[in-house]
């Protein structure tokens, strides 16, 4: 008889809660933990173990993803249980954690005798809901058939890039262009305003040409409504941000740069947990809360 793994999901916010629906629509055993154990709840009514804590998750799993907020989160959630792995586990760290903190990481699951493989995704909630991220892969190649069950589940398409550590390079390579391209957004559609235009123009003028791309036209949509649903938290691409900047050297970032000064700027008027394209208020100088809705109580462990 076929072994069916079993997949230990540690965090289950915006990100982990999706792909661990995922995970069990595809007929794996799942269990999960989460810091705040009622956001995992959802899981449990859909066949999911729902553990008391990080140690009782990992046991005996065959495969342990993390999902969690950044690298010390990973860390505090991992190191003081990696000797309750099972002794053949593998750990997919597919949490976005920069890569000083993939090879921390790394350097603790090898101390601790447990496989690791950096795998961080791209993709916000909604590719997450739809099994449609795209893993990106690093590791022993010999791991490579162990992840696939899971990789399979949660992403459209796996792509494997070289040595741990290279996935989360890739990674922050993609963040540095979603980033400038949220904000050349709101710069375009703060612009178009400015100058009396209907910004809607400016997303039809693009649409269909070698300029269109679907991200500005999701992001720019809710920019011209002011209405910021949570997609990928400003707190969350503001993290990000800090990560891509920390890792380029001799490479000026000026959009990422711009990006970031304005994710600050939100998250000081009150955004922290809106979708990131809410920088856009920081870009028009509007930090008032829009059409009077208060912001809302930040969660814990929503990541990608």
């Amino acid at each position: 008889m076929t072994h069916t793994p079993v997949v230990a999901v540690l965090g289950t916010g915006v990100m982990g809660l999706p792909m661990a629906a995922n995970l069990l629509d595809a007929g794996l055993g799942v269990r999960v933990w989460n810091r705040t154990a009622e956001r995992a709840r959802p899981l449990a009514e859909r066949g999911a173990e729902v553990a008391a804590d990080p140690k009782a998750a990992v046991e005996g799993a065959d495969l342990v993803v993390t999902m969690l907020a950044d690298g010390q989160a990973v860390r505090d959630t991992v190191e003081p249980v990696l000797d309750s792995f099972a002794p053949d586990a593998v750990w997919l760290q597919m949490s976005t954690i920069g890569a000083d903190w993939t090879r921390t990481l790394a350097g603790l699951a090898h101390a601790a005798g447990v496989a690791f493989v950096d795998a961080p995704v791209l993709g916000t909630r909604q590719p997450a809901e739809q099994g449609a991220l795209v893993v990106l892969g690093a590791g022993p190649e010999e791991l490579r058939p162990r992840c696939a069950p899971v990789f399979d589940a949660v992403g459209a398409r796996t792509l494997w890039v070289g040595e741990t550590g290279a996935a989360s390079g890739l990674k922050l390579v993609a963040n540095a262009w979603v980033l400038a391209l949220t904000n050349a957004t709101a710069e375009s559609v703060a612009l178009a305003r400015e100058l009396g235009l209907d910004p809607a123009l400016f997303l039809e003028a693009i649409s269909g040409g070698a300029l269109d791309v679907g991200y500005a036209h999701a992001k720019g949509e809710a920019m011209m409504n002011d209405e910021f649903p949570l997609s990928f938290a400003v707190r969350h691409a503001l993290k990000d941000a800090d990560l891509v900047l920390a890792a380029a050297r001799d490479t000026d970032l000026a959009g990422v740069r711009a990006a970031r000064r304005h994710l600050g700027s939100a998250v000081e008027a009150g955004f922290a947990d809106d979708d990131m394209a809410a920088l856009y208020r920081a870009v028009t100088g509007g930090g008032q809360t829009p059409r009077g809705r208060q912001g809302r109580t930040a969660g814990d462990d929503d990541a990608r």
